[in-house]
């Protein structure tokens, strides 16, 4: 509390945090603990589990034929990567991973913009949009294959075709998602379609962009696994499978950890750059 005196030279009392002038109202800081309380929570959830599994793997209370436990899944990584393939088919793996995303971003974004903003290009296009999207994308990977090959071609082309559709239909939401009176402001001042794009709209739809991105980093790992699963002969689906023909279980978990943690790391990397951008995302 702080004094101040009135007119009438009485004093009264005010809260320290009160805005006076261009004074603002500080925030109250956050522990460390609330700023990542989400992150102890997961993480002491995720260690009791582990805890638990491996409990009842090392009293022999889970048959090896039909699943393993978290220490022979470490062990396997070890021989994997010393001994085994383990390096090439995570460099192969991340390769596809890479090239396929990136593209579906970038065909996205463009062709997401064109859609949103041209109003008989999307009556065109929008049928074809929705026929694809809601077509189950394994059904098309013996297309693929055939049009491709069993080279890295087609397994690019089944992580592009995983993941460009959430960086499309979001930036085409974003885009119609523009405030119409920015618009009619960049069209007073005589703005052109270029200078609007890169002014108005691109930066306006950026946060729906990110939500795409997200989503397209899970579908990407999704599309990594399923084309190499199928006429792969390398990378971490293929491993896999290999696996689960064989009955190595751990060789199947460890695939499947290493995709589970990409997928986590990547998840929250593009979550932290979303979040970074929320604030630019329209009040509706």
């Amino acid at each position: 509390m702080s004094a101040t005196t009135d007119a009438g030279g009485s004093e009264r009392t005010r809260p320290t945090g009160e805005m006076t002038g261009s004074t603002l109202i500080e925030k109250p800081r956050r522990s460390f603990y609330e700023r990542h309380e989400a992150g102890f929570l997961g993480g002491i959830a995720l260690v009791l589990a582990l805890a638990a599994w491996q409990a009842f793997w090392s009293a022999g209370k889970i048959s090896p034929l039909f699943f393993t436990g978290p220490s022979q899944v470490a062990y396997r990584f070890v021989e994997e990567w010393t001994k085994g393939r383990l390096k090439q088919d995570m460099i192969y793996s991340g390769t596809n991973f890479v090239i396929g995303v990136g593209l579906a971003i970038a065909v996205g974004v463009v062709l997401g913009v064109i859609i949103g903003w041209y109003r008989r290009i999307a009556m065109i296009v929008n049928p074809f949009v929705t026929a694809l999207y809601s077509t189950p994308r394994v059904a098309l990977v013996p297309l693929v294959l055939i049009w491709f090959g069993l080279g890295m071609k087609s397994k690019v082309f089944i992580v592009f075709i995983n993941a460009v559709f959430p960086v499309l239909i979001n930036t085409i939401g974003g885009v119609r998602a523009i405030d119409h009176d920015l618009l009619k402001a960049a069209r007073a001042y005589c703005a052109s379609d270029w200078q609007i794009f890169t002014t108005v709209v691109i930066p306006g739809a950026v946060p729906f962009i990110l939500t795409g991105v997200r989503q397209a980093v899970a579908l990407g790992l999704i599309g990594v696994v399923v084309g190499e699963m199928f006429g792969g002969s390398e990378g971490i689906g293929y491993m896999v499978n290999y696996g689960g023909q064989t009955f190595q279980t751990d060789t199947v978990f460890l695939g499947v950890t290493i995709i589970a943690l990409s997928g986590i790391i990547l998840t929250w990397l593009a979550e932290r750059l979303e979040k970074r951008f929320s604030r630019w995302r329209p009040e509706r």
